[in-house]
């Protein structure tokens, strides 16, 4: 059986041949023993009437004289139509009287509901011929009426709810076979489909899980570059506590210099001046101290609050992680499963 790439919905069955679902060798030997064994010929068509197979147990009658002449072939192939045509109205087997006057059926095969072939058979009669009808085909079409007659006379005779029983066999067989194809088609075309679907989701699943661990990385150095903030801030601290010292000890000077001066009288008064100007910047260094301590804190605050953050997003980054792993681990294992189905619908 080929295995086509076929989309799977309605508008497309009929790109569906028979070959597609049916093994026609297969088909092929189920149709020689049944027609031999019910001595019923049979031949298999696809929806355009071309034979997908060869002829079984074809009579002489059919062969040698109604086939042997242009008109008695077209007419067949006229007769046999109208009757697939019947057949597919009800898709159901449709038992007919050949132009030639004997017994012929037609079986659709189908698949969801549409046409894609149709078993021909009979060959057949319902009772005893009546010479002057198949004398006047005969002439009709253009062979010897003796012979033709002859011919006729060895047709076998059955009736007409063997007939029936015969056409319901093919079509139940052939319709079942083409089912069966079918499906596999369509699980083939769905397992090739989750195939390149899950072949896309784990090459993605790959990215997220590499993006993860890169993300890791980098909240690590992260977290890493914080503290150096938060021990430069502390270091910060430590200058500013010097210089809080040393603005202290300034005022100290200052105020020496202040009581020094007034003792000095007149002429400690420019060194009162410059004592004046020192405890000024005493106060000042103080105050500017206090503001970079009081900004100092804030940053660390603020870095105390984005180590918590960071942590907890390093707690979830690294939860995630785990997720994608594990989902990663289940997608392969569909994926595998996957392969396989498409491995089992690729066996002959």
């Amino acid at each position: 059986m080929e295995k086509n790439r076929i989309v799977m919905n309605k508008s497309d069955l009929s790109n569906i041949q028979l070959k597609d679902v049916i093994d026609l060798d297969l088909l092929q030997r189920f149709q020689d023993n049944f027609a031999e064994s019910m001595d019923i010929a049979s031949v298999t068509v696809d929806i355009n009437g071309e034979p997908v197979t060869k002829p079984s147990s074809y009579t002489s009658f059919c062969m040698d004289y109604t086939h042997s002449t242009k008109i008695g072939d077209d007419r067949c192939a006229m007769s046999h139509k109208k009757g697939g045509e019947e057949a597919a109205k009800t898709g159901r087997p449709y038992v007919y009287k050949c132009h030639a006057g004997l017994i012929d059926f037609a079986a659709p095969i189908m698949v969801d509901g549409v046409q894609i072939g149709t078993i021909l058979g009979g060959q057949i009669l319902k009772g005893k011929p009546e010479e002057e009808g198949f004398r006047r085909v005969a002439r009709e079409i253009g062979v010897s009426e003796d012979k033709y007659v002859d011919a006729v006379n060895k047709v076998k005779i059955t009736t007409e709810k063997n007939i029936q029983a015969a056409a319901e066999v093919l079509f139940i067989v052939a319709n079942s076979l083409s089912q069966i194809g079918y499906q596999n088609i369509k699980i083939k075309s769905m397992s090739t489909n989750l195939v390149d679907s899950f072949s896309q989701i784990s090459s993605t699943m790959e990215e997220l899980a590499s993006a993860s661990v890169t993300i890791n990385s980098n909240q690590e150095t992260l977290n890493h570059e914080i503290v150096n903030v938060k021990d430069i801030s502390e270091r910060i601290n430590v200058i500013l506590n010097s210089i809080k010292s040393i603005a202290d000890q300034t005022k100290m000077l200052g105020l020496n210099a202040s009581i020094e001066a007034a003792r000095a009288g007149e002429a400690g008064r420019g060194f009162a001046v410059v004592a004046a100007e020192i405890g000024n910047l005493s106060k000042n260094s103080k105050e500017t101290a206090m503001q970079i301590v009081s900004l100092t804190k804030e940053i660390q605050d603020s870095i105390q609050n984005t180590l918590k953050l960071s942590d907890s997003t390093m707690e979830n980054t690294e939860h995630q992680s785990a997720a994608i792993e594990e989902t990663t681990a289940s997608i392969q294992e569909l994926y595998a499963l996957t392969n396989e189905l498409n491995e089992m619908t690729n066996i002959n």
